[in-house]
């Protein structure tokens, strides 16, 4: 059977299972005694989990018996839940026990701020939050506030009153709520279907070539953070697709990294850019190449890196792309030789999978030549462009129907061809600062900034990073006789408050004014060259990383 073939039948069978539910089924029904989950022993030790591992059979009878006791309190379709459960098993347990009733889940970020989680529940209308007890403190009297149920893995759920919501076919059901940072005002809530999930299922089980997974077999190790799509999404329902399991870490730890994949015998991982980079950075041993890992699949890994690292750890980083707002119906990834390493190559759009259309436009809408660079635009082909992607902006249909202006996705992501057609990442278009594989939002930024009374205006933009892809950097203008030697400090305590760490500006440059348009916009790209090099501005500018990474440590 040719892999045209063993796609389009495994499309088919995904699809009747109708939901992540009904597909976990069917698979615990046939891998039963296969690990679904696995952990390193220190992971183990570090969420007291009883086991190391956990069976498609065992967590199927686990989630039988949490959707029952979820279904008796009144739970079902149209309902939302948030999850706060790091990327432990429990969060893979609640949201399969819920799929099972029409439920969706609200991923939530644990560094998320008080605004920040009241902003998520209050927006989704979620009706309980299910938190680890240690973030009991920092959670609770917000979700009281909102009058939001809360409780603990292990606790019987509370009841609710029944909605009596008229429920979607299976496919087109909402799965889950997942939140992204978008170019204006607060993150936008993505209405993710269970087709959506289940699209990243065939994707990855269409995938020949370095991927080509196998029944049974593969061990997907991720640090990746469960309230993303990657892990969520993309890394679990990959395994989901073939039998395999997902090996998960608290978080990235690059010096027991390689340790940990020979512990828990991982075929395979997935990355952001920079993982590699920082493995680079270790000692090099014999022992380096040592590992089971067939592949890597991530992206963002920078150019300089690509070759180098494949060579000294034997294994192939296969660069990819997507979105939150495409899933797998949308998914790229250079999976076939060539794969033009190290020039961002993101494979061919005819990939193996959901069938797509692509085209590379100008800031106009006209299509671009071939080698010139272009925004990517895509939509599913056929009848309905829309299908398999993401189902729309929660409570925002204008940003809904202005990312799909003229039938095509706007991505914002600037890319080009090469002569064999492979697609190759340029650069971002949209306002949004990439900073280790999270999204931010300049504007999200920029309105804590401008709550210190001493500002005066301020331009939020991403500066170049060789370990994190980009960092924040503020360019602020200070009000008319404000102190610029403690104002840095201010403004990197308000936004140290208001929002996630990773958010905070990393530098701080003050300015007598910022460059404008006509119409007194803010001309960002006119700060690229001090975007460079910020510390090439002097005493103006604020190195405020070393603060910032004191700030991440003081919340794990």
């Amino acid at each position: 059977m040719n892999p045209e073939q063993v796609s389009s039948t495994d499309e088919c069978q995904f699809l009747r299972d109708g939901t992540v539910f009904g597909l976990f089924a069917r698979q615990a029904s046939e891998f039963g005694r296969c690990d679904l989950f696995a952990l390193p022993e220190d992971v183990r030790t570090l969420w007291n989990e009883e086991s190391g591992s956990v069976s498609y059979g065992d967590m199927l009878s686990e989630v039988l018996s949490l959707s029952a006791k979820y279904a008796e309190q009144g739970f079902g379709a149209g309902d939302r839940v948030a999850l706060l459960l790091e990327n432990r098993p429990a969060h893979f347990l609640h949201w399969l026990a819920l799929n099972r009733l029409g439920t969706s889940v609200v991923p939530v970020n644990p560094g998320a701020t008080a605004d920040e989680l009241e902003y998520l529940l209050g927006h989704s209308e979620s009706r309980l939050l299910v938190r680890l007890r240690e973030y009991a403190e920092r959670v609770d009297q917000v979700a009281a506030g909102l009058g939001v149920a809360v409780t603990a893995p292990g606790e019987r759920p509370p009841p609710v009153a029944s909605n009596n919501a008229a429920a979607p076919d299976d496919l087109d059901r909402e799965c889950a709520l997942i939140y992204t940072s978008g170019t204006t005002g607060m993150p936008k809530g993505c209405i993710l279907s269970n087709r959506y999930f289940l699209n990243w299922a065939i994707w990855y089980r269409a995938q020949g070539g370095l991927i080509s997974l196998r029944e049974g077999q593969e061990r997907l190790l991720t640090p990746l953070p469960t309230f993303h799509v990657n892990a969520m999404g993309h890394s679990f329902m990959g395994m989901l697709s073939c039998g395999g399991a997902q090996i998960i870490v608290d978080r990235f730890h690059p010096r027991s990294w390689w340790r940990h994949a020979n512990e828990t015998k991982a075929t395979c991982f997935h990355y952001l850019g920079v993982m590699p980079a920082i493995l680079m950075e270790l000692p090099e041993t014999p022992e380096d190449p040592d590992h089971g890992m067939r592949f890597g699949l991530g992206g963002g890994v920078h150019p300089d890196h690509h070759a180098r690292f494949e060579a000294r750890f034997g294994v192939p980083l296969l660069e990819g792309w997507a979105m939150t707002e495409t899933g797998g119906a949308g998914t790229l990834c250079a999976a076939v030789e060539p794969r033009h390493v190290g020039t961002r190559c993101l494979g061919h759009p005819d990939r193996p999978g959901p069938a797509i259309e692509t085209r590379l436009v100008d800031e106009s809408g006209h299509p671009v030549a071939p080698g010139e660079a272009g925004e990517l635009q895509l939509r599913a082909r056929g009848r309905d462009p829309r299908l398999g992607f993401f189902s729309g902006y929660l409570k925002d249909p204008e940003a809904t129907e202005a990312a799909w202006a003229d039938g095509w996705l706007h991505t914002g992501d600037v890319m080009r061809t090469s002569e064999d057609g492979a697609l190759h990442f340029v650069e971002r278009r949209k306002n949004i600062i990439r900073r280790s594989g999270e999204n931010i939002a300049a504007v999200e930024v920029e309105s804590a900034i401008l709550q210190v009374r001493e500002v005066s205006a301020v331009a939020v933009i991403p500066s170049p990073d060789p370990l994190r892809d980009e960092e924040v950097l503020a360019v602020v203008v200070p009000s008319e006789g404000a102190d610029c030697s403690t104002l840095a400090e201010t403004i990197f305590d308000v936004c140290a408050q208001r929002l996630a760490y990773f958010k905070v500006p990393g530098f701080i440059v003050f300015r007598d004014s910022l460059p404008t348009t006509s119409t007194q916009k803010v001309r960002k790209p006119a700060l690229r060259d001090l975007a460079e090099n910020p510390l090439a501005a002097g005493a103006d500018c604020v190195d405020l990383r070393d603060r910032k990474q004191a700030l991440r440590k003081a919340g794990q």
